[in-house]
């Protein structure tokens, strides 16, 4: 009989490893890094909400302009954002 401890795990012979679901190398997608200053804090922020206002006028204006030369009133649809699969529509309902 052998003295002292093992110095390793027997494993069974039918029992497999698990895959460990590593990604390798850099993740994607971009980077951002907070800045240590308080005042570009603010100026990102400002700027953020400057090109938010933008784009909404820009839309309204498109908007307008696109049913003051329609013969029929336009209505815009805004679907709400849901975080579950997409699924197909409902039957009978068409967008024109």
């Amino acid at each position: 009989m052998a003295q002292g401890s093992q110095k390793f795990k027997a494993q069974r012979p039918g029992a497999a490893k698990k895959p460990q679901n590593k990604q390798k190398g850099p993740k994607k997608g971009g980077r951002i890094i907070a800045p240590k200053k308080t005042q570009v804090v603010q100026q990102q922020k400002l700027k953020k909400g400057l090109e938010v206002a933008i784009r909404n006028r820009i839309e309204q204006e498109v908007v307008q302009k696109a049913s003051s030369s329609l013969h029929k009133p336009l209505s815009v649809l805004k679907n709400p954002q849901t975080k579950g699969p997409k699924g197909p529509t409902q039957p009978g309902t068409s967008s024109k």
